[in-house]
């Protein structure tokens, strides 16, 4: 029997064993919290027996309904909105000061929110970054292991493949995820292993070449994305500040690193939907002038993006920018996920709000100010967005201007 053929509950195993070896590298008397939706209940028990088998002290998750979640947009008055659950927001931050893990369980319905008032959304969102933001501080400077997963929900599965039965569209894209984990390698614990090598290496090589500028031509996109002063390139697995080494997201194929906040120019057009919260923004296009968003348009969710660039002075600046070869694994699929640890895996793409300052080098004991002097973004939200094809090419720019060609409709030269 294949790989590829084993039973549901196996795979599904693999999974969670992947998911605590590879994507946490979860270490002994380590506590984990664990953010899924009710639907993931069956990979929330395999990770959490695979956590406790590694030595974990305490596993501990926090599961969300979607129905629940749009009660609260349905029936809520306005003010509730602005409300966010502050003494829950404040013990995960303790937690991920503390030591513990974070696993993310990502599935829900990418466009639950459709049809509900943006304002209202966008009133919750900020209450919810307001919250969270030490929580995530912490996570994006790789205080500690973390990574995201993913369950193939009945509603995700059913909006992949539309055109098919409930079943038979959830059966498809379990197998889409399996795959693209690696799970369906003979063993996946070395196919990750040889994977993470193979983005050191280009990440080492984006690192030697010490570029000033990005480059990204093609049809509606004339972008130049400067990088931060002292800038670092990051792939596959990342060693955290307590010195464990982790894979944030389960699947990858993305070399990253951070811009310079004011130094981002031209126009640029994204090449795949956003689904951010629930709202489905596509068709994005907008200008950048000094490294803020001065212009921007979607064919689909204007709106929605407008209220995301207004959520506070970081927001319409960069703090990622991430290259993927269009022929990645993922890309190959055909298949869009609709879900961004998938689609940003199969293009190059930016991030919109706080920068990795794990991608900066010689940060220990630098201050906020001080980061922020060096080009790294400072925001309460983090959103990739696709802006990669096999239209668009890419030069790396030397601060002299001199150009060396990078990719080439798409694939690395």
């Amino acid at each position: 029997m294949s790989e590829a053929t084993l039973p549901f509950a196996d795979r599904l195993d693999r999974l969670g064993e992947v998911a605590v070896r590879i994507g946490l590298n979860l270490q002994p008397g380590q506590e984990l919290v664990v953010s899924a939706p009710l639907e993931a209940v069956a990979l929330v028990r395999r990770i959490t027996e695979h956590a406790y088998r590694a030595g974990a002290s305490l596993v501990t998750t926090q599961y969300s309904d979607d129905e629940a979640t749009l009660a609260r947009y349905r029936f809520a008055s306005d003010d509730a909105l602005d409300h966010s659950a502050q003494w829950m927001a404040d013990g995960i931050a303790r937690a991920y000061r503390e030591g513990a893990a974070r696993l993310a369980i990502t599935g829900s319905n990418p466009t639950l929110l459709n049809g509900q008032d943006p304002a209202r959304v966008s009133r919750a969102s900020r209450a919810a970054s307001r919250a969270s933001r030490e929580a995530m501080e912490i996570i994006t400077r790789f205080d500690t292991n973390w990574t995201i997963v993913a369950f193939a929900t009945s509603a995700w599965s059913q909006q992949v493949f539309p055109g098919l039965p409930a079943e038979e569209a959830q059966a498809r894209l379990w197998d889409a995820i399996f795959a693209s984990s690696r799970l369906d390698a003979p063993d996946p614990v070395i196919a990750w292993q040889q994977h993470n090598a193979a983005l050191h290496a280009k990440a080492a090589m984006l690192n030697d070449r010490r570029f000033h500028t990005l480059h990204f031509t093609g049809p509606g996109t004339d972008l130049r994305v400067g990088l931060a002063d002292g800038h670092a390139w990051a792939g596959g697995s990342e060693r955290t500040t307590n010195g464990i080494d982790c894979n944030p997201n389960i699947p990858t194929e993305e070399v990253f690193t951070t811009p310079h906040s004011h130094r981002v120019s031209g126009h640029v057009s994204s090449t795949k939907p956003l689904f951010h919260q629930g709202t489905l923004i596509d068709d994005i296009r907008v200008t950048f002038e000094d490294g803020r968003i001065i212009e921007s348009h979607a064919g689909k969710g204007e709106d929605a993006l407008r209220r995301i660039l207004e959520t506070d002075d970081g927001a319409a600046r960069l703090g990622e920018v991430a290259l993927v070869p269009h022929a990645s694994p993922i890309s190959d699929t055909g298949i869009l996920f609709r879900n961004t640890l998938f689609d940003e895996n199969a293009s190059s793409h930016i991030a919109l709000g706080q920068a990795y300052t794990k991608c900066l080098f010689d940060t220990e004991g630098a201050s906020p100010d001080e980061l922020a002097s060096r080009g790294a973004n400072m925001s309460m939200i983090h959103i990739d967005w696709m802006i990669g094809s096999d239209k668009i090419d890419l030069d790396g720019l030397y601060e002299d201007g001199t150009a060396t060609p990078l990719m080439r409709k798409g694939e690395w030269v």
